[in-house]
Order: structure tokens, then C-alpha cells, then sequence
């Protein structure tokens, strides 16, 4: 009995330590402009509850030692319980397959399992509810969970009572522990996961909302001063003929507006015209169907830094004029993944793999390559072995430089 203990009050611990190493990292120092985004590891899996196996060590040893009668059989619910656990862990982490007949059969299948063998052999053996607890706590999550919680429990004890007398209390209170808590954890886990992919797509939305609002905002600006410009030269051309000094006042007007003009749209755009990767794509994608190429363009990831949009931005244009002018091809692929660390650029041909690059300094391939290896990036480009050329840009996504909507 003390021994059983021992090992409920490890088991605990072993459970706080799981619950502390599940909670999220604190917050780093905020970046200038916003607070850091939170960094998204990969989600569970069933690999997350296999190291609680360890707990069934005790009853391996006593098969081994030859301290349990009927070792065979005892060996062969060993195995049972052991592969019907794996089993409902990995089904565990898929709606669709945590939810289906076939894991609830076989969590029913452990816990026959488990109170045959806890009856059969007591001691060691018992801590298998908790381990059964920790399978339905990962299997039945949802609002019948507390009564699946309640009723294990109230097995566990019963029959740990019947075996090892007041252990029952510790086994039906860690039996109950397991589950409620795996359960807990698991969901929250969930509902964080998906209230980041939603914060996502939030900022992202925020992100194109802007600039469709500032390219209204734009067209508003210019549709006065461009309208000017248009009377003022067809003023110009009529008196042009009979009034030369008239004309030449018109056009010097023209001459002026168009100046202040341009000073309100450089004024208008600082901070908006570097982030131009969704022009560029638009524009690659214009041009390819221009030219007879079947354009396919993929893009995800959260939204970019103005800087790294710039600089993707040039290497599609350089990539894709390369399509148009040299190659020869019938598809272009174009494709921008984005990650928490770095963002990648390929643009590929089914061409005759030529990629006809500019010559002159900052220009062509080699001024790209040049360009992303000064902020930290990389460019690659060749003959692909299937045919065709591939241009490929790798930059680091700088957490101080994200666009406010992308903020955590």
C-alpha cells in the first residue's frame, strides 16, 4: 500500500510538471511599434501521452520477477491494455477520429482490461486507471466529460478498494486527476490554436482592407489635380495656333501642377509603396496572360514586413519578365510561403530553361542576389532537372519589422 502511494504522489507530480511545461512561455519585451507574435509550435500528438506507458514498468517488473501468478496472461493484457492506449492517443488528436465508434469501443476495451487485471493482480496493476484516465480525458472531451470523469473514478476506487482496502481513495482521486486535467489541457490547447489562426486571418483581412482603403484614398487625391491637367492642356492645344504666349502660360501651369502633384503622392504613399508584393503578383499574373503563359499563383503566410514585401516584390518582376522574354514556356508557377522566421519565393517554368538575365550593376539576377544577401536573404536560380527554370528567394522575417496588423 505505502509503495502504491509512492507512486500516486509521483504520478502527480509528473502531472503538475506536464501542466507547467504545456502552459505558453511568457511574453518577450515588446518590439518597438507592437508586442512580439506569439511563435506557434506544431501541434500535439499522440506522442504526447506515450511517455505515461512508463507507469505500467512496475507490473512488467513483477512478470519478470515471477511475482504475479499466470505471468502469460498477465503479459498478454499487458500488451492489450498497451496497444488499445496507443491506439485511442493517437486517434485522440482528430476530431473526426477522437469522435468515431471505433476509439469509444476501444476505450471501452480498456477499461475492461483494466479492471480484469486490476482484480486479478491488485497492487502495481491499479495504476493503470490513472492511465485509462488519461486516455478518455484525451478521447472525451465535451460536456458529458465530468459523468465519464465521476464514473471512472468511482470504478477505480471500488475496485482498488476491493484489492488494497483505503488505496482506492488515492487510485479513484488520481484516476479522476488524469482525466479531467489531460482533458483540460487538451482543449485549451485546441481553443488557443484556433483563436490564433483566427487572429491570423484577422490580421491579414486588416491588412488588405488598408491598402484597398488607401487606393481609394489615392484615386481621390490625383482625380482633381489629374483632371486640371487635362483642361489646362486642351486650353494649351487650342491656343497654341493663334496665342503662343497664352499657350506657354497654360502649359507652365500644367508644368506647376503637376509638380505639386507629385509632391502630395510621394507624401501620400511613404510607408505604403514598399509593400507591393499583391501589386506585383497581380501585375506578374497580368503580364504571363498577356503573353499566352498559364499563370498559378499560391501564397500563404501571415502578412510580411514593407521591406520584405519590396524585395520579393523586385525578384517577381526580374523572374517573371525573364518568363515572358526568354523562356518560351506555357506555365509559370509562383509561390510564397511565409513562416514565423523566413518567407520563400520561388517562381518556376516549364521553359526551355533560359533565364536571360539583365547585365549592369543592381540589375538582372545578380543585382537580386545581391540585394537579399544585404538583408540576410538568399537567391538561388537555375535549370530545373525536369526542364525549365527556377528562381528561388529565401528572406529572414525580422519580428520588428512586421506590419501592425500582424502584431500579436
Amino acid at each position: 500500500m505505502t509503495g502504491t502511494r509512492g507512486r500516486l504522489r509521483r504520478m502527480s507530480h509528473r502531472l503538475d510538471a506536464w501542466q507547467l511545461a504545456r502552459q505558453p512561455e511568457p511574453e518577450s519585451e515588446p518590439a518597438q511599434g507592437g508586442e512580439r507574435p506569439e511563435r506557434v509550435g506544431p501541434p500535439p500528438t499522440g506522442f504526447t501521452l506515450l511517455p505515461w506507458l512508463l507507469m505500467g514498468l512496475g507490473s512488467l517488473a513483477n512478470i519478470f520477477q515471477g511475482d504475479s501468478a499466470n505471468p502469460w496472461i498477465g503479459g498478454a493484457g499487458l500488451i492489450v491494455f498497451n496497444s488499445l492506449y496507443i491506439h485511442v492517443a493517437f486517434r485522440s488528436f482528430h476530431k473526426t477520429l477522437r469522435e468515431s465508434l471505433n476509439t469509444r469501443l476501444a476505450l471501452a476495451a480498456m477499461a475492461v482490461v483494466t479492471c480484469a487485471l486490476a482484480l486479478a493482480y491488485g497492487g502495481s496493476w491499479l495504476l493503470f486507471f490513472p492511465l485509462l484516465g488519461l486516455a478518455a480525458g484525451a478521447a472525451l472531451r465535451g460536456r458529458w466529460l465530468g459523468r465519464w470523469g465521476w464514473s471512472l473514478a468511482v470504478v477505480a476506487g471500488v475496485v482498488a478498494g476491493v484489492k488494497d482496502g483505503w488505496t482506492g481513495l488515492s487510485i479513484a482521486y488520481g484516476t479522476f486527476l488524469s482525466t479531467m486535467v489531460t482533458a483540460a489541457i487538451l482543449s485549451l490547447s485546441d481553443a488557443v490554436r484556433q483563436l490564433r489562426a483566427a487572429r491570423e486571418e484577422l490580421a491579414t483581412r486588416a491588412v488588405a482592407e488598408e491598402r484597398l482603403r488607401f487606393s481609394r484614398d489615392l484615386h481621390d487625391l490625383l482625380g482633381h489635380t489629374l483632371s486640371v491637367i487635362v483642361v489646362k492642356s486642351e486650353a494649351a492645344r487650342r491656343l497654341a495656333p493663334r496665342d503662343l504666349d497664352a499657350a506657354l502660360t497654360q502649359i507652365t501651369d500644367i508644368e506647376s501642377v503637376g509638380r505639386q502633384a507629385l509632391t502630395e503622392v510621394r507624401e501620400a504613399v511613404t510607408g505604403y509603396r514598399e509593400g507591393s508584393l499583391g501589386t506585383e503578383l497581380d501585375r506578374a499574373r497580368s503580364a504571363l496572360d498577356a503573353a499566352d503563359v498559364e499563370a498559378v499563383v499560391r501564397r500563404s503566410g501571415p502578412p510580411l514586413p514593407p521591406q520584405t514585401e519590396a524585395l520579393l516584390g523586385w525578384v517577381v518582376r526580374e523572374a517573371v519578365t525573364n518568363v515572358v522574354r526568354h523562356s518560351g514556356a506555357s506555365r509559370c508557377e509562383i509561390a510564397v510561403s511565409g513562416g514565423a522566421d523566413r518567407v520563400r519565393l520561388t517562381v518556376t517554368d516549364d521553359g526551355t530553361g533560359v533565364a536571360g538575365q539583365t547585365q549592369g550593376p543592381g540589375t538582372g539576377l545578380t543585382g537580386l542576389t545581391e540585394r537579399l544577401a544585404t538583408a540576410g536573404g538568399s537567391l538561388t536560380a537555375g535549370v530545373e532537372p525536369r526542364g525549365g527554370f527556377s528562381v528561388t528567394a529565401e528572406l529572414p522575417v525580422r519580428e520588428e519589422e512586421r506590419p501592425v496588423g500582424a502584431m500579436a
